[in-house]
């Protein structure tokens, strides 16, 4: 018996058997700057991932000189789980499988907020409380829609004893944020906000437009981009497309529970069971519930990458990707993960000589979600890069691959002359 049991899938002797991908999609490497053998590694460092057994899916787009070079996906959308059954139906997955972005929904959510400010609806320099008074309650009358979009809020922990449950009821949990005392004060120090700043940065836009940020993205980028998904929740007619997330891994031990518990006010295996549950993808969650496909969400960052502006569309001002990106303070070990982060204001940000997104990607920026999804622009590689997996996994044999995965990517797509 082992020590620490670790939950895997059952992986195919023959791969493309698993694997799903229209040529038509994907450009000739060399129009992009790549040669056949360099993109032929980056998929291999893909078939890596996926021979690890953690991830029933994987969906991965790479986008270079702003054309698609890899856009395709491996696994089971539905099936082939670590606790399924060799007769359990299998549905494989496509590279139009909407799959939950969890965290990456920050991104979207933070781009809503800058385009208010980049209307003059907000700036992003007031206090919250100017939008939502009662805000203001136990000394938070100083904390700015800056810190929040920062994570330097003072709020990065949900309540206590909260009822995982709670996540269903948007209006009860401002409730809850707005009597929270600030662990600090506004400013002060780096906390990630998993679950907190997400909710009160949608009632700001709910406050200040009379619309939800569901709608608001809608009309803002969905419509005009014409992506089939990239929103919070999906159509009730669309849920049965929907990659299934799956508990994998090796079952987390203290201190990673405290942490987790603290963080997301929940269980791992609650949220993997949450994100499952059909309320899930009907309400709007915004830290945690846009779906997309890998192909929407790169475009997404391409358009931030172009500076606002993506075929032939212009969403936001040049300024305001530059607002959005641009570092927030010092590099220094956030309170929440406990690690090294640098962050904007609403983006993780890459470092050197490593960062989240591979060795000396300094000027890369994007979000991570929960667990091993990975979306980012690299200006100085003038790549979009979009990783999605359904395994939901903190430890394990993935990890090793993953990093020789962002390895590749730096290495294979090369600096731009210059940089």
């Amino acid at each position: 018996m082992k020590l620490f049991p670790c939950k895997t899938i059952r992986i195919p002797d023959d791969l493309t058997s698993v694997t799903s991908y229209k040529l038509a999609d994907e450009v000739n490497p060399s129009e992009a700057g790549m040669s056949q053998e360099e993109v032929q590694a980056l998929w291999a460092g893909v078939e890596d991932l996926y021979r690890s057994g953690i991830h029933p899916a994987i969906s991965f787009c790479l986008r270079r000189q702003g054309k698609v070079v890899l856009k395709r996906a491996i696994g089971h959308a539905r099936g082939n789980g670590p606790d399924d059954t060799p007769n359990t139906e299998k549905i494989l997955a496509t590279p139009d499988t909407p799959i939950c972005l969890f965290s990456v929904s920050k991104a979207a959510t933070a781009m809503l907020i800058h385009l208010l400010d980049e209307r003059g609806q907000i700036h992003l320099m007031d206090p919250v409380s100017y939008y939502i008074p009662e805000f203001v309650a136990s000394g938070k009358e100083n904390i700015t829609i800056h810190h929040i979009l920062s994570h330097r809020g003072g709020i990065p922990n949900p309540p206590r004893e909260l009822d995982p449950e709670i996540i269903f009821n948007h209006d009860e949990i401002v409730k809850l944020l707005c009597k929270a005392k600030p662990v600090s004060p506004g400013g002060r120090r780096t906390a990630y906000h998993a679950i907190t700043g997400g909710f009160i940065l949608g009632e700001i836009v709910h406050r200040v437009t009379g619309k939800d940020l569901r709608e608001l993205l809608h009309e803002t980028v969905q419509k005009p981009l014409g992506f089939r998904y990239f929103n919070f929740g999906v159509p009730e007619e669309e849920t049965n497309r929907v990659a299934v997330n799956y508990y994998t891994g090796v079952p987390l031990i203290f201190p990673f529970t405290t942490i987790i518990k603290r963080a997301l006010g929940a269980s791992w295996k609650d949220v993997v069971r949450i994100s499952n549950d059909s309320r899930f993808m009907k309400v709007i969650i915004p830290c945690a519930n846009l779906f997309s496909t890998a192909d929407e969400v790169s475009r997404f960052f391409q358009l931030l990458l172009n500076k606002g502006e993506l075929d032939g569309m212009r969403i936001f001002n040049p300024l305001t990707i530059y607002h959005a990106i641009m570092e927030v303070g010092k590099p220094e070990v956030d309170r929440t993960v406990m690690i090294p982060m640098r962050y904007g204001a609403g983006m993780i940000l890459g470092n050197k000589p490593i960062g989240m997104y591979g060795p000396f990607t300094q000027h890369a920026f994007g979000h991570l979600g929960f667990s091993n999804i990975f979306c980012w622009a690299d200006p100085e590689r003038d790549i979009v890069v979009s990783l999605l997996t359904t395994g939901k996994a903190m430890l394990g044999p993935h990890i090793i691959p993953l990093a020789r995965l962002l390895l590749r990517i730096s290495w294979h797509c090369r600096k731009k002359s210059g940089h």
